[in-house]
């Protein structure tokens, strides 16, 4: 049976290891082209124990990560925080962060960018 073009199935988008970050698989579920979205991209993120994000900003855009499972450490600037399922941090434009996966097992997280990030290089800042 076939679904409306705005539902998309994790299962049916194909994965990818972003730039600057190890043992992280993400998968691009809301963008322009799955469902046409202009304004805002959401990704849903596994990472492997003690991977993640390295020191990195994004110019403009605005990052939102809502951990699904498994623990991890966020770090903005010189902040650092530990989070577990349910917590959801935010990342201001241009600002250095980090985010490390704790757990033994690995981390299920929904990101969120605005405006879209689509893993264009010159949208990335590395440290």
């Amino acid at each position: 049976m076939n679904h409306p073009s705005w539902l998309i199935k994790e299962a049916q988008i194909p994965g990818y290891h972003p730039a600057n970050h190890t043992g992280t698989l993400n998968r691009r579920l809301i963008s322009r082209e799955t469902v046409g979205a202009q304004h805002v991209e959401v990704l849903l993120g596994v990472i492997e124990k003690g991977k993640g994000a390295l020191p990195h900003a994004h110019p403009g855009i605005e990052q939102v990560c809502y951990l699904l499972s498994g623990t991890a450490r966020a770090q903005v600037n010189d902040e650092v925080a530990d989070m577990v399922a349910g917590d959801c941090c935010y990342f201001p434009p241009d600002v250095p962060h980090v985010f490390t996966v704790t757990s033994d097992e690995p981390v299920r997280v929904l990101i969120i960018y605005s405006p879209p990030y689509e893993e264009s290089p010159e949208r990335v800042i590395r440290f």
